[in-house]
């Protein structure tokens, strides 16, 4: 049996799992939608991941990322915890070399991150503006017919590229709508929305900030050539989109665990059977202040296993305490 390393990343779009053996290469990867039921997708994630791998492995260590990372590792029995700026920045320094500027843009969200001799210098992130993100490009996909897949290569083949508002999705939206009825042809619209949403990232993530290649292209969307041509017309560089693109997150929390084993060899993974347990997530109001917080509480088959949204601590340190005394 090998050793490997596994990096969950819970996202509120996706949840993505990888498998990385101990020569840092990646063994098995698995996409897995959210649909607002993370406790869920994280368990089909390593269910998926299990039977993706060709051979009985031994996890040596657990880390995670992601809007869910704290849920996560409750649930897996995480080994480490790290925010999704750092988790992506160590995956593109391992992957590609000299790395000075991250652009990532997922389902919901988009960040860029700037490195300067090996070390994050500076990022920002846009968790607000849908102009900027993934599902943008789905939805006028779909309002134009066209699969997302070829929704790329399609920008590729324009020759006169309308310009299209990209400040605001809505504007965006109404904007394209506008190009299709004065006759537009489709590709010129479709390379037109590319750079829309290409401005859009570059005026509210990146201005005032100094971007140097080299610059790797992350997230879901890296996958869309007509976008990284964009990017590289914007900025007169060469984009690079690296092979696990889509799940960097997932791999720096491979590399971050795999770096954690070293200095505590005993790892907390639960062991791939969690993915049988009975999980109930349960919320209740604390009266015991003015605070009135809404606390959450996960069950794991009738066993309370976590609490959190207290701002005094007193019924997520209680549970730890139970943790410590069991142990």
């Amino acid at each position: 049996m090998k050793n490997c390393y596994l990096g969950v990343d819970v996202g509120s779009v996706s949840t993505n799992v990888v498998a990385m053996n101990e020569e840092k290469e990646i063994i098995a990867k698995v996409y897995v939608k959210t649909q607002g039921k993370p406790i869920e997708a994280i368990q089909k994630g390593l269910k998926d991941i299990k039977a993706t791998l060709n051979e009985e492995v031994v996890v040596r260590g657990v880390g995670t990322t992601g809007s869910g990372r704290h849920l996560a590792s409750m649930i897996v029995g995480g080994d480490i915890i790290k925010n999704e700026i750092t988790a992506h920045g160590i995956a593109a320094l391992n992957f590609v070399e000299g790395v000075r500027t991250i652009i990532e843009i997922g389902g919901q969200d988009s960040k860029i991150i700037l490195l300067r001799d090996g070390i994050i210098n500076d990022f920002a992130m846009n968790t607000v503006c849908a102009a900027g993100t993934g599902s943008f490009l789905d939805r006028q996909a779909g309002r134009l017919d066209i699969g997302i897949e070829d929704f790329g290569k399609m920008a590729l083949e324009s020759k006169n590229p309308v310009r299209i508002a990209g400040r605001c999705a809505v504007f965006a939206e109404s904007d394209m709508i506008h190009k299709q009825q004065l006759g537009h042809n489709q590709e010129d619209i479709i390379k037109g929305l590319c750079d829309a949403l290409t401005r859009n990232f570059l005026n509210n993530l990146a201005k005032g900030k100094e971007i140097l290649s080299p610059v790797v292209f992350q997230g879901g969307v890296a996958a869309n050539v007509g976008i990284k041509k964009s990017f590289e017309e914007a900025l007169g560089v060469e984009v690079l989109v690296p092979d696990y693109h889509d799940v960097m997150g997932a791999v720096g929390c491979c590399l971050l665990a795999q770096e954690n084993a070293f200095q505590n060899p005993k790892t907390q993974f639960k062991g791939f059977e969690i993915v049988d347990s009975g999980y109930e997530v349960r919320g209740r109001e604390c009266k015991d202040c003015s605070n009135l917080c809404e606390v959450i509480e996960i069950l794991q088959d009738n066993i309370m296993m976590a609490r959190w949204g207290d701002k005094c601590g007193k019924w997520s340190n209680s549970i730890k305490e139970n943790h410590q005394q069991l142990a």
